[in-house]
């Protein structure tokens, strides 16, 4: 019988390729999912794309699971890198759940002058919430997870060819930017801050910097967390792999 299980495996994927279930996985599988022995599920790892596999043992403790044929090739999102403010709990898992979903190639948390939430951020809970997003969300790829960094001393030692899309509260009220063909094929990294929004310092340091791109997101103050997914939406709609 098919299952539509998707299961993330730090583990080599291919035809006839055995793969070993830790002790959590197999939990996961036969005692929450409740799969069998000759049941069917599908595994990903994040670089041999997706495979479908039948379970050939089923234990409390530990199982074992056999690779038989390539779904789904390897897709890798838009070199595209989402940097953001650490928000409260549920607000930050909102944003990585949703930037896997909308297809970013990494996540960067990132310290500004108005962060409050950093001493509380939990890179391991974050790159758990990145392996559910992706195997709930059909993806193969599974997005890198950066330490939190502080932003000053990124944007200090910056590559020039990544274009940033900065998000400036300052431009509230006015029309969405369309970007139009700027740009296109470069890397990005697109840039939210916290619920305090920017500091001087930081928006006049972003500013004077040539890859800077400064956008409205429309006639209405958005949450961080809204605004995380309204510029990704608005990237990946006319820059990204949406087209």
């Amino acid at each position: 019988m098919a299952s539509t299980v998707r299961l993330f495996v730090e583990h080599p994927l291919g035809k006839e390729q055995s793969v070993a279930l830790s002790r959590t996985q197999a939990h996961y599988l036969f005692g929450v999912m409740r799969l069998t022995v000759g049941q069917t599920l599908l595994l990903i790892n994040g670089i041999d794309g997706e495979w479908q596999a039948s379970v050939v043992e089923a234990g409390k403790k530990g199982g074992a699971l056999l690779c038989h044929v390539q779904t789904r090739p390897l897709h890798i999102p838009p070199d595209l890198w989402l940097m953001f403010a650490p928000l409260r709990k549920e607000r930050t898992a909102f944003v990585v759940e949703k930037a896997v979903e909308l297809g970013v190639r990494r996540l960067i948390p990132v310290q500004t002058a108005y962060t409050n939430q950093a001493d509380r951020l939990r890179i391991d809970k974050i790159e758990a919430q990145v392996i559910e997003a992706s195997e709930q969300c059909g993806a193969t790829y599974v997005p890198q997870v950066d330490p939190l960094a502080k932003l000053a001393h990124m944007l200090d030692t910056w590559d020039m060819d990544r274009q940033i899309l900065f998000a400036d509260e300052a431009l509230v009220g006015q029309p969405a930017t369309q970007l139009g063909a700027q740009g296109q094929g470069a890397p990005w990294a697109i840039l939210i801050g916290p619920e305090g929004g920017f500091s001087p310092q930081e928006r006049d340091m972003l500013q004077a910097m040539k890859p800077t791109h400064r956008i409205s997101l429309g006639p209405r103050i958005l949450r961080a967390e809204t605004a995380a997914v309204a510029a990704l939406t608005l990237w990946q709609s006319q820059l990204g792999d949406w087209q």
